[in-house]
């Protein structure tokens, strides 16, 4: 609980001050450390960050962008802000496609042996209309090759369509605190390197050959190794998946907890059938094809027509509640600005806070605000808000406490930022 409420008391300090340019405000000015107690003193004994946390994590849990679920949480999160006394709460809609959410998963092996099964179905994927059962095959496709390897021996199949992976033991914590000397690191700009399409296109083609081939041949279910191990399975959704309403259609498709799919893998490799149960109920929501994002703010006094923006992705995938991705940056960018507008303090410029969707697909809500407010990076060419523009503070760090600002390249920045964090 410390941990979220510095988080919060460090994105405070960073929008109070509202990131001047050094032409506007020297490194020297200094902080106003009545304002710095009183925003720790409600920071810290009366934070409602895990609150916070609480209700878009336990109440309204996984939020993929276009779900019912994330549609809720939005609606709370403007009541919420209202009732702070924020100003000018509302979304700002962007295409996006069709909605999806599991409402029902139950995977189960039948045979040699009866034992549930870890998993959760990729999202935008169809389910199994009621429980099926079938016999798990190996079909790992790599090349063209392949595919006359398994013609015709798939239909009414689940497919393990991943090669098996090593799973190392675990020795260490896989939670890791940087050193001072890794943060050192960090802190040092990599040099600027190019960014190539490699092969991605020829991957994507191969990929569609790949989906068209399940669905031609028939399969029950595709399923396929989930990355992590110890019970920790990241699902997202399928490469190239249409969420427009009249798509390219997708086989039921799985993932399923490495140690899951590495029994079945194992018993099929000794040539021992192994037969499995779905029950997927996965349905799609196609009567608003819009994302979102949640924006209010706190208007400012003599420059308010200047903006300081902070902000975090709302979203999340639909396989856990979203907490460290990101539920956490969310809860202290909300909890920052419940701050600011509680304890009274006179602010200079209009705070505003963001909250995007569509991050996990792409950064969609954040690319669209920046297009509709501030220019289309495509073509430079810039709206006049931009020129109000102060800066923005993001949070998509997970848990832990802030330990450091990345400057994304603003080298002239970093004594401002050192300046801040002297009172913590």
């Amino acid at each position: 609980m410390t941990t979220h409420r510095t988080c919060a008391l460090t994105a405070v300090i960073a929008i109070l001050i509202g990131l001047p340019l050094a032409a506007d405000w020297p490194v020297t000015e200094a902080i106003d450390l009545d304002a710095v107690y009183r925003i720790k003193d409600e920071g810290l004994q009366h934070s409602k960050v895990m609150d916070i946390e609480s209700y878009l994590t336990d109440v309204y849990g996984p939020r993929l962008t276009g779900s019912p679920n994330i549609k809720e949480a939005a609606d709370w999160a403007q009541k919420t802000m209202r009732d702070w006394g924020l100003a000018n709460v509302h979304l700002e809609t962007w295409p996006f496609g069709r909605g999806w959410q599991n409402q029902r998963f139950v995977a189960l092996a039948m045979t040699p042996r009866a034992y549930p099964l870890i998993g959760y179905p990729k999202a935008w994927t169809p389910g199994t209309n009621g429980a099926i059962t079938g016999e798990a095959v190996i079909a790992v496709i790599d090349d063209e090759k392949d595919f006359d390897t398994y013609r015709g021996k798939l239909r009414g199949k689940f497919v393990l369509s991943s090669a098996m992976r090593e799973v190392a033991p675990l020795f260490l914590p896989p939670g890791h605190r940087y050193t001072d000397e890794e943060l050192t690191d960090l802190a040092r700009q990599p040099a600027a390197t190019g960014r190539g399409r490699g092969t991605f296109q020829g991957n994507a083609d191969f990929n569609r050959k790949k989906t068209q081939f399940w669905i031609d041949e028939g399969v029950a279910a595709v399923l396929d190794i989930g990355r992590g191990d110890g019970g920790t399975v990241f699902v997202q959704s399928p490469p190239g998946v249409s969420r427009e309403p009249n798509g390219r259609p997708q086989p039921t498709q799985v993932t399923l907890a490495v140690e899951h799919y590495g029994r079945i893998y194992r018993t099929l490799d000794k040539k021992i059938p192994v037969t499995l149960q779905l029950d997927i109920d996965n349905k799609f929501y196609d009567q608003d094809l819009n994302g979102f994002n949640v924006v209010a703010e706190i208007p400012g006094s003599d420059k308010a027509d200047e903006v300081v923006m902070l902000g975090a992705h709302f979203d999340s995938w639909h396989a856990g509640t979203g907490a460290t991705d990101n539920a956490a940056g969310s809860a202290v960018m909300m909890e920052a600005v419940r701050i600011l507008k509680t304890t009274g303090l006179k602010l200079r410029r209009t705070v505003r806070i963001g909250l995007w969707g569509g991050e996990e697909e792409g950064l969609l809500g954040s690319k669209e605000y920046v297009k509709a407010h501030y220019g289309d990076p495509a073509t430079m060419q810039l709206k006049p808000e931009h020129a109000k523009f102060s800066g923005y503070f993001n949070v998509d760090n997970g848990t832990g406490a802030i330990r450091g600002v990345y400057l994304q390249g603003n080298e002239a920045v970093a004594p401002i930022f050192q300046s801040w964090m002297e009172p913590f």
